[in-house]
């Protein structure tokens, strides 16, 4: 019986990434048995394409990537087959967000959003350097922002969003206006392409992630691995798919669920 194809898609900040120190040491056993066995861990996070690429080539990874919450996938060149980098974007762009934003503004909500920013400024509201804050400005369909104003005024925000296809998502430090997308739509696209290329195969996708706002991305999943962090008792267990909670925090709890995994399916 021929062992099963293992699909990893994980989020960063608080699951693959300390939440703090982006450190991600602690999983390198997992990833070093990952990479033996040619598996493919697609990332998926908040984070836009130009940090991302940062990351992945920290992690010497070289599998698809999917950005700002699901706003884009991007397929690096060869990778499915003969061709250039290729962009698959979904949901409204950010010169849609930004217009629909400038019109919130104009009625009087208040709020200070990433193109509000200088870099330094961006740096001094995150735990990001000048040269990051840079990456994390250059987006391509969400927009982060610090409300300003108060609670029910916010209410008002998001059903003013709402009646233009758009949302808000609460992340670690900014709420992300955005498009009706969310990174289970990246998931489910390359999960027909990696089904296309091995159609033989059985294939089993394995998400990871730690908060709320990976719910999606872990019911699209066959395995839902939640990593113990702040808000992971937040996330709800998925019905349909098999379901872990790591016991150890970040990237060590990612590492102690992979590792569990890839002894289980003979990797």
């Amino acid at each position: 019986m021929p062992k099963p194809r293992l699909i990893l898609f994980s989020d960063l900040d608080g699951t693959l990434l300390d939440h703090d120190s982006y450190d991600w040491s602690p999983a390198k056993p997992a990833l070093a048995r990952l990479a033996a066995g040619e598996i493919p861990v697609v990332l998926n996070s908040s984070k836009t394409a130009g940090e991302m690429r940062s990351i992945r080539e920290q992690l010497g990874n070289t599998a698809p990537f999917i950005v700002e919450n699901g706003a884009a996938v991007i397929i690096p060149a060869n990778y499915f087959g003969p061709g250039p980098e290729q962009v698959q974007s979904f949901g409204a762009s950010r010169d849609e967000v930004l217009a629909l934003l400038a019109e919130c503004r104009a009625e009087g909500f208040r709020f200070c959003s990433f193109t509000d920013m200088s870099p330094a400024e961006l740096a001094r509201h995150s735990s990001l350097s000048e040269a990051e804050a840079e990456l994390a400005k250059d987006r391509a369909g969400t927009e982060p922002l610090l409300w300003e104003g108060d609670e029910e005024s916010l209410a008002e925000f998001r059903q003013k969003l709402g009646e233009h296809d758009c949302r808000l998502v609460q992340g670690g430090r900014f709420l992300h206006a955005m498009g009706t997308f969310d990174k289970a739509d990246g998931v489910r696209f390359l999960l027909g392409k990696y089904r296309e290329q091995h159609p033989v195969d059985k294939v089993i996708a394995v998400a990871l992630g730690d908060s709320p706002n990976d719910q999606h991305m872990l019911e699209e999943a066959d395995i839902a691995v939640i990593v113990r962090g702040v808000q992971s008792e937040s996330v709800s267990l998925p019905s349909q798919s098999r379901a872990i909670r790591s016991i150890k925090t970040g990237p060590a709890g990612w590492n102690e669920c992979v590792l569990n995994l890839l002894i289980e399916y003979g990797y």
